[in-house]
């Protein structure tokens, strides 16, 4: 699993945080124009709460069923 803050932490691909990439020069990110899937942040690992934002995929509840399968639920 990728542990870079710019991966979502459920399926490990780029999460398009705008906080996360400094680039950007943004202050806003998409996830705040979204309802985030509560089932999505309960499938995060304690260890991985608060390092990463999930992936717009994952944020909607719409992720692949483990970081290297690629199936949808």
């Amino acid at each position: 699993m990728n542990d870079s803050p710019r991966h979502c932490p459920l399926c490990g691909q780029p999460n398009d945080c705008a906080l996360a990439n400094d680039a950007s020069g943004q202050t806003r990110c998409w996830c705040f124009d979204i309802d985030v899937d509560p089932t999505a942040l309960e499938r995060l690992p304690a260890e991985s709460r608060g390092k990463a934002c999930l992936c717009p995929r994952c944020a909607q509840g719409k992720a692949a069923t483990s970081p290297d399968d690629g199936q949808d639920v």
